[in-house]
């Protein structure tokens, strides 16, 4: 039976209006919201919302850090018949400018001045905008609503008013709209309806065994399907709690206060959270070093025959109470039982780092135009496999076309491109699958591993055709090396962009016998760059001669958002990247040939 957000959580508010929806931290305090108030709150929004003007299928822009206001205003403008569409905070003008203007916003919704500046920057080029609301703070501007304001804003619209506007909208309506990063070119709407989204929780919840005891935290970039599906849209399916993080940089203080039940991170964070880790453990003392190295072992081969469905080694339970209880409680996962990665490949090194921690880390494979994930990869009952992203969300399918494209096909499908009939007509064939540009594998037990990009994949000049993220995953593995780009699109051979660790460059630099203390001084040390070219001499030595990497550069600094070299979801952008170190490319070519 098909369902649209407000009825599913109008049904989840009638059972838990009195327990706790949300969790944010004010002045040093926790502050909680029950499911009553923040229903309540929805509601008087969206009339606060239809007052400035908001018009049914009209767009609500929201650029903000995760906070009740988003999703309050998010669930507000669906409420009110409108389509809400994220803007990712690091967004500049311009790039606000074309999402608000594409989806025909008539509300945008800012968090404080400084995203405000940049829509008084760019509103005079926004015909169809009416109103910008403050989620902090207040402004002068007569145009411009402090979050105060909404409750006697919506004074002026009837409860019987929104009812109306609730009951025109259908299941399978578009009710929002999520704008793709976009690793070139501008970022194309995705059309998910009503559908979608409860459909896609409901298989989620299922298949995790999640409900209303369950603790989330949000902290990724709500502009992304992966946040929204896990933070904001699944938790009003089942009655669980949300905590805001307060940013990214206090993620793991937080962790230890939440003590989530779930915890969903991209590969930077788990990579940050690791490399935290391998620091700390290199400041401990021998006897502790050998028992961890002792312990990881036994994790590692635990988690391979837990994976098979074996007997855990004699020693495991020993491992667990010595080292792993004590890591899960230092990180705050003590209560934790749901590990995932998603929204970009993860290198293998990572998730046998962990899994040899006892927490087993899966893969969750998805993009925006099938409403978030397309496989669920589970610790239990033994649905998952280290480097293997696990088998078909329930209830959808997926298949490998001839070229080796992941095909994917189910009720999570979107209804198509805002505005883009022609790109929606070459993403959805005429069976209804969704051509996902991912280049991939299923084996017998129906678990997909993804290879590359098929517009990635590398043809050299010598027409063979390699997949870079394969590569860039083993490369990643030496422990010093942060990122990775492998560089070789008709080229007579494959080199490569590293960027190193900063909390590692020093003890490394200390086994290479250099005096390096940073990026930039290990870049120009000869014993340091050989002590490298070592660790990459032995990864080549797992490749196919054509795959090997022949010469590397270390550049001065980390690949960041800020910089534009990653999408705000963290994936690499290729040509950004290209094209900001061409130099450093050219010098690896230049008239010689390896």
């Amino acid at each position: 039976m098909k369902a649209t957000i407000m009825e599913t959580m109008a049904g989840t508010v009638e059972k838990f209006k009195d327990r706790v929806a949300l969790k944010t931290k004010i002045n040093g305090e926790w502050k909680e919201m029950t499911w009553g108030e923040y229903y309540a709150q929805v509601r008087t929004t969206a009339r606060a919302f239809i007052a400035l003007g908001l018009e049914p299928g009209k767009a609500v822009s929201i650029l903000g850090n995760n906070c009740p206001q988003w999703f309050i205003s998010n669930l507000a403008g669906i409420f009110a018949g409108a389509v809400p569409g994220g803007i990712y905070v690091t967004n500049s003008p311009e790039q606000c400018r074309y999402v608000a203007h594409h989806s025909e916003a008539n509300i945008a919704v800012v968090e404080n001045a400084a995203q405000l500046a940049k829509f008084k920057q760019i509103r005079d080029e926004l015909p169809g905008l009416k109103a910008i609301v403050l989620m902090n703070g207040s402004d002068p501007d007569e145009n411009v609503y402090a979050w105060a304001d909404l409750a006697k804003l919506a004074q002026a619209v009837s409860e019987d008013d929104l009812n109306l506007r609730i009951r025109l909208q259908k299941p399978d309506d578009c009710c929002t709209l999520i704008y793709t990063s976009g690793t070139t070119g501008n970022p194309k709407g995705v059309m998910i309806t009503h559908d979608n989204i409860v459909w896609v929780a409901k298989q989620v919840i299922k298949s995790i065994s999640a409900g209303a005891d369950d603790q989330i935290v949000s902290y990724l970039p709500l502009s992304h399907i992966a946040e929204q599906v896990v933070s904001l849209h699944s938790p009003y399916v089942m009655g669980a709690t949300v905590w805001f993080a307060e940013s990214l940089d206090k993620l793991g203080e937080n962790l230890t206060e939440i003590r989530p039940t779930i915890f969903v991170g991209v590969p930077r964070v788990w990579e940050k959270i690791q490399a935290k880790m391998v620091a700390a453990g290199a400041a401990n003392p021998l006897l502790k070093k050998k028992i961890a190295a002792w312990a990881r072992k036994q994790g590692l081969a635990g988690g391979r025959a837990h994976q098979q469905g074996k007997s855990m080694p004699f020693l495991y339970g020993l491992a667990n109470q010595l080292v792993f209880s004590k890591v899960r409680e230092k990180l705050g996962f003590d209560r934790c039982r749901v590990f995932i990665s998603t929204a970009a490949p993860i290198a293998m090194d990572t998730l046998e780092f962990f899994l040899s921690l006892g927490i087993p880390l899966t893969e969750v494979y998805g993009m925006s135009e099938c409403t978030g994930p397309a496989t669920v990869s589970l610790p239990e009952p033994f649905q998952y496999e280290t480097g293997w992203a696990g088998p078909a969300l329930l209830g959808s399918e997926l298949s490998i076309a001839g070229d080796g494209e992941v095909l994917i096909r189910g009720r999570h499908i979107f209804k198509g491109y805002f505005k883009n009939e022609a790109a929606t007509k070459e993403t959805i064939d005429a069976d209804g699958w969704l051509h996902s540009g991912d280049v991939g594998q299923i084996d017998h037990r129906g678990f997909l591993k993804i290879t590359d990009r098929k517009k990635e994949l590398i043809i050299t000049a010598g027409g063979e055709n390699i997949p870079p993220q394969l590569i860039e995953g083993k490369l990643k593995g030496i422990p010093v090396i942060s990122q990775a780009v492998v560089i070789g699109d008709r080229r007579p051979y494959l080199t490569a962009l590293f960027t190193l660790d900063p909390e590692k460059i020093e003890s490394e630099a200390v086994i290479a016998g250099s005096p390096a203390k940073n990026a930039a001084d290990a870049a120009q040390c000869e014993k340091f760059r050989a002590y490298l070219q070592a660790k990459v001499d032995a990864v080549n030595k797992t490749l196919a001669r054509v795959q090997t990497i022949k010469k590397f550069v270390i550049l001065p600094q980390e690949l960041s958002i800020e910089g534009e070299e990653l999408t705000p979801t963290m994936k690499l952008k290729r040509r950004i990247v290209n094209e900001k170190y061409a130099r450093e490319i050219e010098s690896m070519y230049g008239n010689t040939e390896a």
